[in-house]
């Protein structure tokens, strides 16, 4: 009896650790690197190109989706005036509701910008005017909502908008304000009560989102800004740790990747490069050193994927036409696709040891086998209709989520 008792525990586990492990709860995924845990996923495509579930109309923006218990989540924008967000049923793309709040206003590009973040039965949003809301998704309401651009600044919003994917870290819920009175801010995540705001940070406000990576066994929370530094800070009360100048990047939007051993990689766009740093504890201060730096690998909108001792990125830039580029750690150059195929600013992700990827301007999703001997396609296949195809994407349960500039698609690729 207790022999059979335990198995069904053990099976019980099983099954909910599956459920847990289908889920795409935030920006870039469960552990924030775009890497997925799900196996099984198809090398080649029967008919030419997998199988599109559902397509869901959307407003122009960026904003990608997020997955949780059967459910999709995405933050869109109604015109010039509104931000709303919707709920999908993940089985079917059926609307299942919206909130709508009013948040007028233009930037650069029209549309959103993040990704939500979920926890339990709470659904996190910030949109491209800093409004942060706390959805209770059980009761489609809305049970906080704060500003981090206005409640500290009367300045106007940078040019690009904001693009915080917010961060949920214990019991808070991070996001870089980037005004003068705020660099970084932390809430309660149930209450919105201000838990710690950290002081203004150097340079100008960027398009970076706050990572928690862990360093000499503890967890840090880790910010870049724009031209001015990447810092290192306590998650717990938003005081600095390290600081670190020698890479600066105009208009900063991937955060880093985690090497491991307190290795940290940097990259970005307009023609910044690429560099990588060592983060060391000594005595009771963390000390920096710069391994190298380089011109030759630099992405513009998504981070590095770090798989098997090698870095994969989209370093097709405004300034670069590099494509999708591979990297070995010590900053040697295995290959570039150039224009064959471009890559420029698409999303990707890495499952089962491939690369799924869209190209950024012409819509086609890309199945890749991560090789630093060359650039090896499995397949490919036009999906997306417009340009500008920059949004991160989302797996969940062998389901991937894709949008351009006027639908979603989920497409499967199991």
């Amino acid at each position: 009896m207790k022999k059979h008792l335990a198995l069904a525990v053990m099976f019980g586990l099983a099954a909910s650790l599956v459920c847990l492990a289908a889920d795409w709860p935030q920006y870039l995924g469960p552990s924030r690197n775009a890497i997925s845990t799900e196996k099984g996923i198809k090398r080649s495509w029967a008919k030419g190109a997998p199988d599109v579930l559902w397509t869901f109309p959307l407003g122009e923006g960026f904003g990608g989706p997020a997955v949780s218990d059967g459910k999709v989540y995405v933050l869109d924008r109604i015109g010039n005036e509104q931000d709303i967000l919707r709920c999908l049923d993940f089985a079917t793309g059926k609307e299942e509701w919206t909130f709508v709040y009013d948040a007028p206003g233009k930037t650069g590009r029209p549309g959103s910008r993040s990704v939500p973040a979920i926890e339990g039965n709470y659904v996190y949003t910030c949109g491209p005017f800093g409004h942060v809301h706390c959805f209770d998704k059980r009761k489609h309401k809305s049970v906080w909502k704060k500003n981090i651009w206005t409640d500290f600044t009367e300045n106007e919003v940078p040019t690009w908008g904001i693009a915080q994917n917010p961060l949920i870290y214990d019991n808070m819920l991070i996001l870089a304000s980037q005004t003068q009175k705020a660099g970084v801010v932390a809430y309660n995540k149930l209450t919105g009560s201000m838990q710690w705001a950290s002081p203004e940070l150097p340079g100008k406000a960027g398009y970076v989102s706050p990572k928690i990576i862990n360093i000499e066994g503890g967890n840090q929370l880790i910010m870049i800004s724009a031209n001015g530094a990447v810092m290192g800070m306590d998650p717990k009360t938003g005081k600095l740790l390290w600081s670190y100048e020698g890479w600066q990047c105009k208009i900063p939007v991937p955060n880093v990747t985690e090497i491991g051993d307190g290795r940290i990689f940097i990259t970005g766009g307009y023609k910044a490069g690429s560099a990588m740093i060592k983060v060391e504890k000594e005595s009771n201060t963390f000390v920096v050193s710069e391994l190298y730096k380089t011109d030759e690998f630099g992405t513009h909108v998504h981070p590095a994927i770090l798989y098997k001792g090698y870095l994969y990125g989209h370093c097709s830039t405004n300034e670069t036409r590099d494509g999708m580029v591979c990297m070995d750690l010590g900053g040697k150059i295995m290959w570039k696709t150039h224009s064959s195929p471009l890559f420029d600013k698409g999303g990707f992700i890495l499952a089962d040891g491939l690369i799924l990827s869209i190209d950024g301007n012409k819509g086609f999703l890309y199945l890749i086998e991560p090789n630093p001997d060359g650039f090896k396609k499995l397949a490919s296949a036009k999906l997306l209709d417009t340009n500008q195809c920059w949004a991160p994407l989302a797996l969940s349960d062998g389901k991937l989520l894709i949008r351009d500039q006027k639908q979603m698609k989920c497409v499967a690729v199991r």
